[in-house]
């Protein structure tokens, strides 16, 4: 099997992941992208020089969703909260 160097993951594997790793169970949640944007002038040479935009990437986070879509999960369904474990009674010696 070739090794692997590149993964992808969906939308909604992205937000299951944050949610699990911030220990959130309830509510609908979905994936927000927080853009930069900032300007150059760019070209293969100087003489081909052209103004262009460039759009960053500064973060990824979560948000809170009205409903289930493509960018967002039900936190309960995909990361629902464990029933705390009840002690075994031990039994007289």
């Amino acid at each position: 099997m070739p090794e692997t160097s590149q993964l992808t993951f969906s939308f909604k594997e992205i937000v299951t992941a944050l949610l699990k790793a911030q220990d959130i169970h309830e509510g609908i949640w979905g994936l927000f992208v927080n853009f930069g944007l900032s300007a150059n002038n760019i070209g293969p040479n100087e003489s081909e020089l052209r103004p262009a935009a460039v759009v960053p990437v500064l973060s990824l986070g979560l948000q809170k969703f009205e409903k289930e879509t493509n960018l967002s999960v039900d936190a309960a369904k995909v990361n629902p909260k464990l029933a705390p474990i009840q002690k075994l009674k031990r039994a007289p010696n």
